[in-house]
């Protein structure tokens, strides 16, 4: 496994990651633009992915305005092997490198995600609306 910081070159792989996911499904793709992505390499944040033999098989972005985990997806064949754990540790120690004394997030709440930040140590909060959980991680 190979980890480095997101390209715009990657953003079609990350798009083949985000749409593979059978949990967190975005019920509406085209709220997800590919200058969204792009805006959230770098004027809004930072990008990370996980290559295995060339090919990206997971990606995290951290947003620096909210100093939030804005996405994190692995592919679903790649659950379990580390790659989520990394690439939420190189996101969340950006933003503390920036100046966050807290990270949020959201997800789905009872699902794998909603299990795996409870298994990182973060805080689980109350109901963002019917579906999401907010989390939180202090520094």
């Amino acid at each position: 496994m190979h980890f480095r910081r997101a390209t715009e070159s990657d953003i079609d792989a990350i798009f083949i990651v985000r749409f593979a996911v059978k949990e967190n499904v975005l019920s509406n793709p085209s709220r997800v633009t590919r200058q969204m992505c792009i805006d959230y390499l770098d004027p809004l944040g930072r990008g990370w992915v996980c290559e295995v033999s060339g090919r990206v098989v997971g990606f995290s972005y951290a947003a620096r305005g909210d100093h939030s985990i804005w996405a994190l997806f692995v592919l679903p064949e790649f659950e379990g092997c580390g790659v989520g754990t990394t690439l939420l540790k190189l996101a969340v120690d950006w933003l503390f490198e920036i100046g966050a004394t807290r990270v949020i997030l959201s997800t789905e709440a009872n699902t794998r995600a909603d299990r795996f930040y409870l298994t990182q140590g973060w805080t689980r909060g109350e109901m963002k609306d019917d579906v999401e959980v907010k989390y939180s991680l202090a520094r």
